[in-house]
């Protein structure tokens, strides 16, 4: 049986540093194109075959709600960062494409926020990431 305080203390640890990390990373949107909601939208349809995911894929990854993904989503289409048309295998669906500024502002970001992600990981070496990539997909259930 697992220790409790230990997994308390464990997860306490666990959560701050994501906390802490996703906070000083934040400074990697200041004075970019996009938001890191936005972000975090188009690095799964970028991400995609011919950058178009479905909006209930999109939906799964992001930590905020569906309402608040949905809203997220209407503002980058008038933003003309994403188009949103309809799941021709799913009558209920969308489809969620990037256009061509959306890919653009993506890539702009990703570039550097890639390299903030890379800095601040970096006080871990190959065989930490590996072992820290692996209890965490344990824990997500994957």
């Amino acid at each position: 049986m697992t220790d409790r305080k230990l997994a308390l203390e464990t997860w306490e640890s666990l959560f701050r540093a994501q906390h802490e990390l996703f906070a000083a990373m934040a400074a990697d949107f200041d004075d970019t194109a996009i938001t890191q909601a936005e972000y975090d939208v188009l690095l799964t349809v970028v991400r995609a075959p011919e950058m178009t995911a479905r909006l209930r894929d999109v939906t799964t990854n992001m930590l905020i709600s569906q309402p608040s993904v949905s809203r997220l989503v209407d503002r980058m289409v008038a933003r003309g960062l994403i188009e949103k048309c309809p799941d021709p295998q799913d009558g209920r669906g969308a489809l969620i494409r990037a256009t061509e500024e959306g890919a653009r502002a993506f890539r702009a970001v990703a570039t550097v926020h890639g390299r903030s992600i890379a800095e601040r990981m970096s006080r871990l070496d190959d065989e930490e990431l590996h072992a820290l990539r692996e209890l965490t997909q344990k824990l997500r259930g994957l």
